[in-house]
């Protein structure tokens, strides 16, 4: 995955966290392997640390701010820094998504309400309460943020048995924000209703995010940066799109079950399993339409 490398970057969709200190509690998980498994399975749900079994033990935690901001805006300038460093790709990558939904909504005849991505590091307070590292990449529909640390890329790899890549990592950043589209169309409120399994409205809402994602990776290296009149994403090639499917399998719930559980238990699934996760993904990258995602038909 390649930006051009004269592209300005928007630094202003990302609110830069890490390092801060976070003053109040602290999030707890359930003890025991049930707890751990609660949280491993919580993993791209696409909803607040509230709905993943997390508490606030301590005290009041604020909602992250944009205190350091400054470390993007003074690292990330240009499309060269995102091909250079992770934390500027990821910026990047936010500019591309909302670049792509901006535009879709628009031809729709439609309004997209841009939603920043926080970089957090080790712990961060949100509308949805406060969580941990540990929690993974997540949306919050209180305060409509993704919430991102950066270490979760490795553990990625390490844990979770991912190739890695560049575009891996945009693959997740792009999931999130299929759950931002989905609470601005009002389906996101679906995975709510306490029900798991195979066939659940909360395993829906996840392919149908996958879906999403691969839906922008289509139209990628074609949506024009307002600041250069030209696509921020100049190429994708089939490696970088089979790094997106190895990590959307990674994440698939049997994979997930059969790592840390040691068997694969269906009825208790809230993402669909590693063969769905890459088939709606397909979809969307195949078809490049969103009206291809309807995972509740």
């Amino acid at each position: 995955m390649q930006f051009d490398d004269d592209a300005r970057l928007d630094t202003s969709e990302v609110q830069d966290v890490r390092g801060s200190r976070i003053p109040g509690g602290r999030a707890t998980v359930g003890g025991g392997i049930a707890g751990l498994i609660a949280l491993l399975l919580g993993l791209f749900l696409g909803v607040g640390p509230d709905q993943l079994g997390l508490s606030d033990t301590g005290g009041d935690q604020p909602a992250a701010t944009a205190s350091g901001l400054a470390q993007v805006q003074q690292s990330c300038r240009t499309g060269q820094d995102a091909n250079t460093r992770d934390d500027c790709r990821m910026v990047a990558v936010v500019n591309s998504v909302q670049d792509y939904w901006d535009q879709e909504f628009a031809r729709r005849s439609g309004s997209y309400s841009r939603s920043p991505t926080v970089f957090f590091s080790q712990r961060v307070g949100t509308a949805c309460g406060s969580a941990t590292s540990a929690v993974g990449p997540f949306y919050c529909p209180g305060d409509r943020k993704v919430y991102l640390d950066l270490g979760f890329f490795d553990e990625l790899r390490s844990k979770f048995g991912a190739s890695g890549g560049a575009f891996a990592q945009a693959y997740v950043v792009a999931h999130e924000y299929g759950h931002h589209v989905q609470d601005l169309m009002g389906t996101l409120s679906r995975s709510q209703d306490g029900r798991t399994g195979a066939n659940s409205n909360a395993v829906r809402v996840e392919l149908q995010a996958d879906c999403y994602a691969g839906v922008w990776a289509h139209h990628a290296t074609t949506t024009k940066d307002e600041s250069t009149g030209r696509p921020l994403i100049t190429s994708l090639t089939a490696a970088d799109i089979t790094d997106g499917l190895d990590a959307a399998a990674a994440v698939g719930d049997d994979r997930i079950q059969e790592r840390f559980q040691g068997r694969v238990t269906p009825e208790s699934w809230t993402h669909g399993s590693a063969e769905q996760r890459q088939q709606w993904f397909r979809t969307g990258y195949e078809s490049g339409d969103m009206a291809r995602c309807n995972t509740f038909s």
